[in-house]
């Protein structure tokens, strides 16, 4: 048996419209006959090079709220009664990024061609991803696409919304802590020094602060270099730890137990679990693979744990809500509003109410972050800066008790 391979296209449609995609064949003459069946003018085929990604963040160039805004318009226009292959004529056309172009083309050929949405989204699952195909597949399955899109979009806007908040309230102390430190290391570097020539020209006794601080400016403009690879060597040591799955378990589990800012992330990490799996539910995806798919998107270690170990218990019989009160993650009310809907038969409902209210929890983690925060920012640069400041000063002082003298 040949070996499939994938091949780049470049084609005219009938209305002379140019339109390009990638095709998985065992040669260019089945590519061929793939375009000439869906009326395409053939201008080039050849084979797709090995990718060398140097994509920064979100799913080579597509970020969340290309999805989003792709999925909204999606559901609005099949609502409206158009047919898919139209649908995904217009968006394809619309869209300014070329590799989601791209995509959203390589989709329509394939439904038109008889695939369904579903195994036509699964050949780019780098930027759909398992719950998009998923939720799609099972929307199919029960004739009600619109309301499943419907259902992804609401479902992929809330779960921006809350990325946002979390990576917000994470990036504020980062940014006040990145700036104080460089003011100290400028004024160590830039400011001291000069502070130091005048001091030694003076002669006498300095203040003791007055001589650590000048320590710490010699030992910064002395060993710069050191310092620098030092702080490479350990970020560089802790992607690689962080990459391997016992360093991805300790770094979340410190990140979940952090204070202040570990509540922020394990409500939002809740928030996410609950509605991804409440949304699987409720478009009718067996519970089993809700939750194989929920734990791949759960963004932290520990909790994919405990979801993996749920649904292994489930298998044998289990409820949900036992493994998950064992785990020792979920809080207490998140486990029983699911054994209250598991009992009840509405457990998608629950979920959604459950994610609902978790939303409202990360924006009141997320000020009383940023209420706790400010304080501490604004002593620990006032002490950083002042306090180098005051070091300065205190020799001049002296001088002019010297002078006035």
């Amino acid at each position: 048996m040949a070996t499939m391979q994938t091949f780049i296209w470049k084609g005219k449609t009938a209305k002379g419209e140019t339109i390009n995609g990638e095709y998985k064949a065992e040669d260019r003459r089945e590519v061929a006959d793939y375009l000439r069946k869906r009326r395409v003018i053939i201008q080039s085929v050849r084979k797709k090079p090995k990718d060398v990604n140097f994509t920064l963040g979100g799913k080579k160039g597509v970020s969340v709220k290309d999805l989003c805004v792709f999925t909204r318009q999606f559901a609005t226009m099949v609502n409206a009664g158009l047919p898919l292959v139209q649908c995904l004529e217009v968006l394809g056309r619309q869209q300014p990024k070329a590799h989601f172009k791209q995509a959203i083309n390589q989709v329509m050929m394939d439904v038109e061609g008889g695939q369904t949405m579903s195994e036509s989204l699964s050949k780019h699952s780098h930027i759909f991803g398992d719950l998009y195909v998923n939720l799609i597949a099972a929307g199919e399955t029960g004739g009600i696409l619109d309301v499943i899109l419907g259902r992804l979009a609401v479902f992929l806007e809330k779960n921006d919304a809350l990325q946002r908040k979390v990576k917000g309230a994470l990036t504020y102390p980062a940014i006040v802590l990145f700036v104080a430190t460089g003011a100290c290391i400028f004024m160590l570097i830039g400011v001291i020094p000069v502070f130091a020539k005048m001091f030694s020209d003076f002669g006498g006794e300095l203040p003791a602060p007055t001589r650590i601080v000048m320590g710490m400016s010699n030992f910064l403009t002395a060993n710069w270099y050191y310092l620098l690879a030092g702080i490479t060597a350990f970020v560089f040591a802790f992607k690689r730890f962080r990459a391997t799955t016992r360093g991805e378990l300790i770094t979340d589990r410190a990140l979940l137990n952090f204070p202040i800012i570990g509540n922020v992330v394990r409500k939002g990490a809740v928030s996410r679990f609950t509605r991804t799996l409440g949304t699987l539910i409720g478009s009718g995806v067996p519970i089993l693979h809700g939750l194989e798919i929920t734990a791949k998107t759960a963004g932290n270690k520990v909790l994919q744990n405990a979801i993996d170990a749920t649904a292994r218990s489930i298998s044998q019989g289990d409820t949900i809500a036992e493994p998950l009160k064992q785990s020792g993650v979920f809080p207490p009310m998140v486990v029983s509003m699911i054994g209250i809907g598991e009992q009840t038969g509405a457990l998608d409902e629950m979920l959604s109410k459950v994610a609902d209210f978790y939303d409202d929890e990360v924006d009141a983690a997320v000020e009383a972050l940023t209420a706790a925060i400010e304080p501490v920012m604004i002593v620990v640069m006032g002490t950083m800066v002042g306090g180098m400041l005051v070091a300065m000063y205190l020799p001049m002082f002296k001088m002019a008790n010297v002078v006035g003298g």
